[in-house]
């Protein structure tokens, strides 16, 4: 098992940029495929992004590809990811997830064990 700890969220304009960051422990994350969650208000928990336990491929939510980058540091036992030209839509609580190897299937919860406590980001002018 791998404990998360998220930071980083906070309050942005549209068009605004905005680094989380999600600290592990326990086990590196060299094994693990991470991913970040959101969840707005009423709203299901979304996928936005993945990156699997080789470091490559990537995956992204079609709403924010090009704008979000996922990337991970080993040495760190971190997972990043990189928000830009940030929109009201984007606004939700931020969660990171992880599994031990290959997810199930990338873009579903279920197929994650561990997960962190969220951060909020909030884009509003």
């Amino acid at each position: 098992q791998v404990q998360l700890v998220e930071s980083g969220g906070g309050s942005v304009q549209p068009g605004g940029s905005l680094t989380l960051s999600c600290a592990a422990s326990g086990r590196n994350i060299s094994t693990y495929t991470m991913a970040w969650f959101r969840q707005a208000p009423g709203k299901e928990r979304e996928f936005v992004a993945a990156i699997t336990f080789g470091g490559a491929p990537t995956y992204y939510l079609s709403t924010v590809k090009g704008r979000f980058a996922i990337t991970r540091d080993v040495s760190k036992n971190t997972c990043y990811l990189q928000m830009n030209n940030l929109s009201p839509e984007d606004a939700a609580v931020y969660y990171c997830a992880a599994v031990q190897r290959r997810a199930r299937q990338l873009n579903s919860a279920t197929s994650y064990t561990d997960w962190g406590q969220g951060t909020q980001v909030t884009v509003s002018s």
